[in-house]
């Protein structure tokens, strides 16, 4: 009985996490359509990244599958989401001549300082 109800919550689980998961494609999405991803925050998706190593650690450390899918599908999700941020950030120099976006590292590193230490990019 008690294995039943973990596999029905455990089901209800994944259902949520595929919502869940849509929710950074809606949001990749609407990046995409309006070209540019100025007013979606950086940190917001650097925490979310973060949140579901840990469950996703924490899935495999005790090997409960439903926590490994659902970490796996949102971080799928997500990284699709922090790529198209990456690719339409409003960086300063956009669309002047010989522009290059920022190393990954630097972006990464500039997007969870605080703004008033930060350069902007």
């Amino acid at each position: 009985m008690n294995l039943i109800i973990k596999d029905i919550i455990g089901g209800f689980l994944i259902i949520t996490s595929i919502l869940d998961a849509w929710k950074y494609i809606w949001q990749a999405k609407s990046i995409i359509r309006i070209g540019t991803a100025r007013g979606h925050s950086r940190k917001f998706i650097n925490a979310a990244i973060l949140n579901d190593i840990i469950k996703l650690s924490y899935g495999i450390i005790i090997f409960d599958i439903f926590i490994i899918l659902s970490s796996v599908l949102a971080l799928g999700t997500m990284s699709f989401l922090f790529c198209i941020i990456y690719k339409y950030y409003p960086y300063k120099y956009r669309g002047l001549q010989n522009f290059k976006r920022p190393n990954i590292f630097l972006y990464i590193w500039n997007s969870i300082t605080p703004n008033y230490i930060r350069k902007r990019l």
